[in-house]
């Protein structure tokens, strides 16, 4: 059978309907309305209480650079939240009089939660009436959309607001976790070792580490200073990124991320950068982290973070002789 490859439509024709559906989007989730999901807020305040509440201890710098809005339009923002009683705020961990750390309150945790509740049901309703096969196609293309967005967006920014360099695009709903779930050790440590036994070489020697550390970390959720991020897929961790971290000596250490190689190109990883890092600027003077020379797209998606290459050595720690590369961050 000859098998025919229908012409792609024209550039324009995919614009115009991408507009299309965009807009339909933007009606069909509620943003023309005066209030969102359920709650007594705008939109953008309801988006600003998702935002504090996934990273608590944010900056307002941070909050409105996530929102995509001005540094006047933030403050009014916070203040309306903060009278409202959703929000307190807090002296910086770094000591910086000019900046706060921002929290939800139990009344905004409750909202938030609230909010979540309506979110998920939205979703979750929307997709009874797709296959999983169309659920899966959705979220990948989704994500690839958001994330060529923010960074068109980002980079028409730069020149106006060069510190913006940190942009976390809109996350598919539920996707991104934090704390333990169940089996995300195992899939963790899955993840290392398939990825770095392929590309690498490494055993089971680096594996069983990975594993047992991992494992002796969670133990300990939640504590002060720590946290563990997850991309969850259908009951599966496909991505993670921990920050282990002593606020004795405000030193965090970023530790196991690995993101599937079927979510590479998705803005997954750098989403769990930008929550990871607003958790240590609110917190850390200084975040390290241990890789080896080679890796490549890692080093890059480091850099563009603020993390510089600091010490570079052989050795075996990971159970293969490697170029051993420590990469140190301090906060903006």
């Amino acid at each position: 059978m000859d098998i025919t490859d229908y012409p792609a439509p024209s550039r324009d024709a995919t614009i115009h309907e991408l507009r299309e559906f965009s807009r339909k989007l933007v009606r069909e989730l509620g943003f023309m309305r005066s209030t969102l999901a359920d709650s007594d807020l705008a939109p953008s305040a309801v988006h600003a209480v998702i935002e504090i509440g996934a990273a608590p201890g944010i900056s307002a710098k941070a909050l409105g650079e996530i929102l995509r809005l001005d540094k006047s339009n933030t403050s009014r923002q916070v203040a309306r939240l903060e009278a409202s009683g959703l929000l307190e705020r807090a002296p910086a961990a770094n000591g910086d009089a000019r900046s706060s750390a921002l929290y939800l309150t139990d009344a905004g945790q409750k909202l938030r939660r609230k909010i979540d509740r309506y979110a998920t049901d939205q979703v979750s309703h929307a997709l009874r009436r797709m296959v999983p096969a169309d659920q899966q196609t959705l979220v990948r293309s989704l994500a690839l959309y958001a994330d060529a967005l923010a960074q068109d967006n980002q980079a028409k920014a730069a020149p106006a607001d060069a510190s913006a360099t940190r942009v976390m695009a809109s996350e598919p709903a539920g996707a991104i976790v934090e704390g333990y779930q169940a089996g995300c050790i195992g899939d963790i440590a899955s993840l290392h070792g398939r990825y770095y036994s392929r590309h690498w070489g490494f055993g089971a020697y680096f594996e069983q580490k990975v594993a047992t550390g991992l494992a002796e970390f969670v133990g300990n959720l939640p504590a002060a200073g720590k946290a563990l991020w997850l991309y969850v897929e259908n009951g599966r961790c496909l991505a993670s990124l921990a920050i282990d971290g002593d606020p004795r000596t405000r030193i965090a250490h970023l530790r196991w991320f690995i993101v599937d190689d079927s979510l590479r190109g998705t803005g997954v990883g750098r989403r769990l950068m930008a929550l990871a890092m607003a958790f240590v600027d609110a917190r850390y003077d200084e975040t390290y982290l241990w890789t080896f020379k080679g890796l490549d797209a890692a080093r890059h998606l480091y850099e563009s973070h603020g993390f510089t290459l600091t010490e570079e050595a052989e050795g075996d720690r990971w159970g293969t002789r490697v170029t051993e590369q420590r990469f140190t961050r301090t906060p903006a």
